[in-house]
C-alpha cells in the first residue's frame, strides 16, 4: 500500500475499459441508424434530424454534467451514462411500427446525455488519479485515453454495419444493451467511490468557469472543432458520393479507416510533439500545430478551388488533415485536464467540451448549409478562416502547463 500508483492504475484502466465499450456502442448506434432508416425510406434531410438532439443535448450535458460531476462523483455520473445508454437502446429495439420520428429523436437526445456524460466522467477522473507532478504520465494517459476512443468508435462504424447484417436492427440493439449492462454492474462494484467529488459543495452558479486559462482554450476548441465539422460530417460525404461517384460502401469504410488512424495519432501525440525542455508543451505547442493545420486546409481549399485531381487531393490531403488535427485535439485535452482545478476537476472540464459540443454543433449545422450554396472547397475556406481564429486565440494560453514535468 506504500505505493498507490497499481490502485490508481487500476482505477485508469477501469476508466478506460468502461470508455472503450460505451464509445464501440456509440459509434455502432451511429452507423446503425443511419443505414437502418435509410432502408426504411427516410431522406438525408430527415436522418439527420434524428441526431439534431443528440448534438444539442452534448453541449447542455457538459455544462450541467460537470457540476453533477463535483456533487456526486465521477464514479456516479459515469455509471448513470452506462444506464441512459441502455434505457435508449432498449427504446431503439422496440418493433418498426412503434419506431416513430419523436421516440426516435428522444432515444437519440438520451444517448447524447449519456455520451457526453461517459466522456466527461472518464477524462475528468484522469486528474484525480494522477498527482499534480506528474504531467508527463497525464500527457500519456489522456492521450490513449483519447486517442483510442477514436480509433474503436471507427470501428464501432464497421460493427454497425456487420451487426445490421448478420442479426437486424432490433437484435443488434438488444445484444448492446446487455454487454453495456455487464460494464455497469462491474464498474459499479468496482469503480471508487466519491471518485472526482468535490471536497466543497459545488454551486450551480459555478456552471461557467472564472479560470481563464479554461476561457481562452475553451474558446479555441469550440472554433477547432467547427472548422473540422464544417466540412468533414455533412459535405465531404455527400461530395464524395455525388461528385466522385464513390458507392455506400467505399464513402463508409473510408471515412471509419479515417477515424481510426486518427485515433491511433491521438495515441502518439506526446511522442509528436516532445518535451525536450523539460517542460510540458504550452502556447508555443498549441500556436504552432494549428498554424501547421492552417497551411494544410490552404492548400486543401486552393487544390479543390482550382479542380486539380480533387480524388487525388481529397484522399492526401485528408489524411494530412486527420493527422496535424489530431496532434492539436490531444493537445488540446491534456491542457484543459492539466489547467482544472483539482478539486471539482468536472466542472472545469465539463464546461470545455460544452464548448467542444457547440464547435461540433455549429459546424454540422454549416456543413450543410455552405455545401447546398457553394460546395466543398467554400466549406474549406470556412475552415480556414475558424482555423486562423482559434490560432489567434490560442495566443492567450499561459506559455507553459501549470506544473513541471514530474520524476
Amino acid at each position: 500500500m506504500s505505493n498507490p500508483l497499481p490502485q490508481a492504475l487500476k482505477q485508469y484502466l477501469l476508466v478506460t475499459f468502461n470508455y472503450w465499450n460505451f464509445t464501440i456502442t456509440d459509434g455502432a448506434l451511429r452507423m446503425l441508424v443511419v443505414l437502418y432508416f435509410h432502408q426504411l425510406g427516410y431522406s438525408a434531410i430527415a436522418i439527420a434530424m434524428l441526431f439534431l438532439f443528440y448534438e444539442f443535448f452534448g453541449v447542455v450535458t457538459n455544462l450541467v454534467g460537470g457540476w453533477l460531476g463535483a456533487r456526486i462523483g465521477l464514479n456516479n455520473t459515469m455509471n448513470i451514462g452506462l444506464g441512459l445508454q441502455v434505457i435508449a437502446l432498449l427504446a431503439l429495439a422496440l418493433p418498426n411500427q412503434y419506431l416513430s420520428v419523436p421516440l426516435v429523436m428522444a432515444a437519440q437526445a438520451l444517448s447524447g446525455i449519456a455520451k457526453d456524460l461517459n466522456k466527461m466522467s472518464a477524462k475528468s477522473s484522469i486528474k484525480t488519479l494522477v498527482k499534480s507532478q506528474q504531467q508527463q504520465r497525464l500527457f500519456k494517459w489522456v492521450a490513449i485515453l483519447t486517442g483510442s476512443k477514436n480509433a474503436l468508435k471507427g470501428f464501432g462504424f464497421f460493427l454497425g454495419g456487420a451487426l445490421l447484417h448478420w442479426i437486424g436492427f432490433q437484435y443488434s440493439m438488444l445484444a448492446m444493451a446487455a454487454v453495456l449492462l455487464l460494464v455497469l454492474s462491474l464498474s459499479s462494484r468496482l469503480l471508487a467511490k466519491d471518485l472526482g467529488k468535490a471536497k466543497h459543495k459545488a454551486k450551480f452558479s459555478q456552471l461557467f468557469s472564472k479560470s481563464p486559462q479554461i476561457n481562452t482554450l475553451a474558446a479555441a476548441r469550440l472554433f477547432l472543432f467547427a472548422a473540422r465539422d464544417v466540412w468533414f460530417v455533412v459535405a465531404l460525404p455527400v461530395f464524395l458520393g455525388a461528385s466522385l461517384g464513390w458507392s455506400q460502401l467505399e464513402i463508409g469504410s473510408f471515412m471509419a479507416s479515417w477515424v481510426i488512424a486518427y485515433g491511433l495519432v491521438q495515441g502518439l501525440a506526446p511522442r509528436l510533439i516532445g518535451n525536450s525542455d523539460g517542460n510540458m508543451p504550452g502556447r508555443a505547442a498549441a500556436v504552432t500545430w494549428v498554424a501547421l493545420l492552417c497551411i494544410v486546409t490552404a492548400l486543401l481549399a486552393s487544390l479543390l478551388q482550382l479542380a486539380w485531381q480533387p480524388q487525388l487531393s481529397i484522399v492526401i490531403g485528408l489524411i494530412l488533415f486527420g493527422a496535424v488535427f489530431a496532434v492539436n485535439s490531444s493537445l488540446h485535452s491534456f491542457l484543459v485536464v492539466s489547467y482544472a482545478s483539482e478539486d471539482g476537476v468536472s466542472m472545469d472540464v465539463g464546461f470545455y467540451y460544452m464548448a467542444n459540443a457547440m464547435g461540433r454543433l455549429l459546424g454540422t449545422l454549416l456543413s450543410g448549409a455552405v455545401y447546398q450554396l457553394a460546395g466543398l472547397s467554400a466549406c474549406l475556406w470556412i475552415s480556414l478562416a475558424m482555423l486562423v481564429l482559434t490560432c489567434v486565440i490560442s495566443l492567450k494560453l499561459p506559455q507553459t502547463s501549470p506544473n513541471q514535468l514530474g520524476d
